[in-house]
């Protein structure tokens, strides 16, 4: 197995796992904010 095989799939796992850590990030974000509107609205 190549370096350059092990870099490109490290690189592409890399992007992978930020697309997934940002993913429930703004999910968080959105529960956060639905929590809050619903409150006011009570």
């Amino acid at each position: 197995m190549n370096m350059t095989n092990v870099e490109i799939a490290l690189e592409i796992m890399g992007k992978g796992m930020v697309g997934i850590f940002a993913a429930i990030f703004i999910i968080m974000i959105a529960v956060i904010l639905m929590g809050k509107i619903a409150n006011k609205k009570k």
